[in-house]
């Protein structure tokens, strides 16, 4: 019998919640040195026709190995590299030069769990990308607190920081330990100013992302309201 490291071809689950594949195993290990695949993605084996975690798989553990001993010593700079910068889902498709440039505008930043990254009524001094982890907007009214959402990896928040400055709508709380990219505002207006290519692609993927949001945000209101007035007909 075959070993899957020898037979096998590979489906990967991408941040933007589609399949990708199918790829041998070579080229999945490209996508790890590349860190467009990292240990929580999940890969499709087709030849033992399961769904796992990237490290759960015997021949890919070496390499995840590898690579966290590398991250441990590694600088800021050298963590940003194109294939991980892609697991954002507004970076996914910038070409890896402008994604090397795009690593000079932002700062590395390691959370714990709980740590508060804004809190509400604050000025606006940065847009943030979550590389890893998981965060909450909240708001405490009367003591209590109210979950507006839960942020992802490959999501994104605060962007509005980069156009008015204005308070903070939330506070944003780190449910899990995390990491973020940090792009300031005035990191913001050197990259229009001194890279209006590249900041230009950035702020197109955003609209269209914030764009997909509020159609959201327009239907869930919709129906509510539909709700709503069906409720005062039946009385």
């Amino acid at each position: 019998m075959e070993s899957l490291a020898t037979n096998n071809e590979y489906f990967i689950w991408g941040i933007d919640d589609s399949p990708y594949g199918p790829v041998p195993l070579s080229v999945l290990i490209d996508w790890i040195c590349d860190e467009r695949v990292v240990p929580g993605t999940w890969v499709y084996a087709r030849g033992a026709g399961v769904w796992k975690k990237a490290s759960e798989f015997t021949e890919l553990k070496e390499f995840f190995q590898s690579e966290t001993a590398s991250i441990a010593v590694s600088s800021t700079s050298a963590r940003l590299k194109p294939g991980s910068l892609r697991r954002i889902k507004i970076l996914a498709e910038m070409k890896d030069a402008q994604l090397a440039h795009l690593a000079d505008f932002l700062e590395y930043q390691e959370l714990l769990q709980h740590a508060v990254v804004v809190k509400q009524g604050d000025p606006g001094d940065a847009m943030y990308l979550i590389m890893s982890g998981e965060l909450r907007a909240r708001t405490i009214i009367g003591g209590r607190e109210t979950i507006l959402t839960t942020f992802g990896p490959g999501d994104f928040f605060g962007e509005m920081s980069l156009f008015d400055q204005g308070p903070r709508s939330a506070d944003v709380v780190a449910n899990v330990d995390s990491n973020l990219l940090r792009l300031s505002t005035g990191a913001f207006e050197r990259l229009t100013r001194e890279m209006p290519s590249l900041a230009t692609p950035f702020l197109q993927a955003t609209s269209r992302t914030l764009s997909a949001r509020i159609r959201a945000d327009n239907k869930r209101l919709t129906r509510v309201t539909q709700q709503f007035s069906t409720s005062g007909d039946l009385h």
